[in-house]
């Protein structure tokens, strides 16, 4: 494991998984055209990648996580319904999306949707004229439904469910701090599901050595500190409603995607 991959993953990976432009199709394409290579050590720093997120959500929003578990635990459940849908798909339909959208030319599309929906986004929420609505199942239950959907390599996690809400007529505020607090129970709970398969590669992970270690550590650090710069700007993004500028760079990218997957390249 070369330690410079693991700090560009690093921080492609705490950047995108909060900025609205799919941390996975950015990783898929990065590990594709780097042409990484971790062996049997591939899943574990996965985890520990996304387990640096995770430091940087806590972080930031620790108050609002203490919060969830006062009374009346409105929001707690709010965010349990919420969680349900992405759940269940990468449950049972993990692999099958693996296995059939993981190609260039997939890729390409979900850039592409991502562009698309962020701009409707910035759209409707500049042409409201009424405050929005505050959390309820009416905003709560599509963002829910659009992380589901999100879990296909391109499809920005946060870009859609905060698009979901902004139509459902929520205010951007309460949808921003929402969004981030629905990847808690997704990142953390990926984190979970895929140490059981960390611990079948007990063999790999021996032999990772003390410059696979510091990677690994430096992949984790580099993550955080690029998930909190992430969310601190996406903050400012989302007060503003001007998601034009990501739109477009995922257009562009979702072009290069189009053309690395007819030159073969990916």
């Amino acid at each position: 494991m070369e330690i410079w991959q693991a700090i560009v993953l690093g921080t492609v990976q705490g950047l995108t998984e909060f900025l609205p432009v799919s941390s996975s199709g950015h990783l898929v394409l990065l590990q594709q055209i780097m042409n990484a290579d971790f062996g049997g050590n591939a899943l574990f720093f996965d985890v520990m990648l996304h387990f640096g997120t995770l430091i940087a959500v806590f972080f930031v929003f620790w108050r609002d996580v203490l919060d969830l578990f006062k009374k009346p635990f409105k929001t707690l459940l709010y965010l349990i319904v919420a969680t349900i849908p992405a759940g269940l798909v990468g449950l049972f339909l993990n692999d099958y999306i693996e296995e059939k959208f993981y190609g260039g030319a997939y890729l390409a599309i979900g850039f592409a949707l991502t562009a698309l929906i962020l701009l409707l986004c910035e759209f409707v929420a500049k042409r409201r004229k009424n405050p929005g609505l505050p959390l309820c199942w009416r905003t709560t239950v599509p963002m829910g439904l659009m992380q589901a959907i999100a879990v296909i390599p391109g499809i920005s996690r946060s870009g859609s469910t905060i698009a979901a809400g902004v139509f459902a007529g929520a205010d951007t505020k309460n949808v921003a701090k929402f969004s981030f607090l629905m990847s808690i129970p997704v990142i953390l709970g990926s984190v979970v599901v895929s140490l059981k398969d960390v611990a079948g590669e007990t063999s790999a992970l021996s032999t990772m050595g003390a410059t696979g270690v510091v990677a690994v550590l430096l992949g984790v650090l580099f993550a955080a500190l690029a998930g909190l710069f992430a969310i601190k700007l996406m903050l400012k993004v989302i007060g503003k409603a001007n998601y034009k500028w990501f739109s477009l760079y995922l257009v562009a990218l979702s072009f290069t995607c189009f053309a690395l997957n007819v030159c073969g390249i990916l």
